[in-house]
């Protein structure tokens, strides 16, 4: 086990410090949670906290997505590998997913629900392919699709709705996996150097 003095030191050598995967240690900050019950069989809990930027919002705590645990089980890995490069990339801590309530830095948390929203209703044969086309999407994509879907159709009860079905026919499907693929390669070939894209934490 690490001394309290290794433990500091290995925090001091963070940007900033942060809770679960890469929220600032802050008073109440905007970011999403994962709620994961224990046991194998309940499902897991996404949902969007405002925080403080919520003003005097009626509603700061929005729930996203209600994932059957299989579906869960069947993207957590991958998405806890691509996370936790994108947190090294901006030298902060890695995070793991444990049982309870996980916190999710906002705009990661967004493109989480991209891909919940994808396989919440797909078949589960597609899942790894909805996985794979979402990897290749770059952050900024996440994120417009995203604030596109969850505008009218972001709640448990719109599964059914709109932008949420044109995300499980685009990232479950086989063709555009197909057209995705060289992207992924790329980047993949090109990932030595710090993601280009938008600042991670930028508001």
């Amino acid at each position: 086990m690490l001394s309290d003095k290794q433990g500091e030191t290995r925090a001091a050598a963070y940007a900033h410090r942060t809770r679960g995967f890469g929220v600032p240690a802050t008073s109440d900050p905007h970011h999403f949670v994962v709620r994961i019950p224990r046991g194998n069989s309940a499902p897991v809990l996404i949902s969007e906290h405002l925080g403080m930027s919520a003003g005097a919002a009626p509603k700061q705590i929005l729930d996203r997505s209600l994932l059957e645990r299989p579906r869960w089980s069947a993207i957590r890995a991958e998405v806890q590998r691509a996370f936790n490069a994108r947190l090294k990339e901006h030298n902060l801590a890695t995070g793991t997913w444990k049982v309870g309530d996980n916190p999710v830095d906002r705009l990661l948390g967004k493109e989480l629900c991209v891909l919940a929203w994808a396989v919440e209703r797909l078949e589960p044969e597609k899942i790894r392919i909805a996985v794979r086309n979402w990897l290749a999407l770059r952050p900024e994509e996440r994120w417009w699709l995203f604030g596109m879907t969850a505008i009218a159709t972001g709640g448990l009860q719109d599964a059914d709705k709109g932008w949420r079905v044109a995300l499980r026919f685009a990232l479950g499907d086989v063709a555009q996996n197909e057209l995705l693929k060289p992207r992924l390669e790329a980047r993949k070939v090109g990932s030595t150097g710090p993601n280009r894209t938008l600042g991670l934490f930028d508001d």
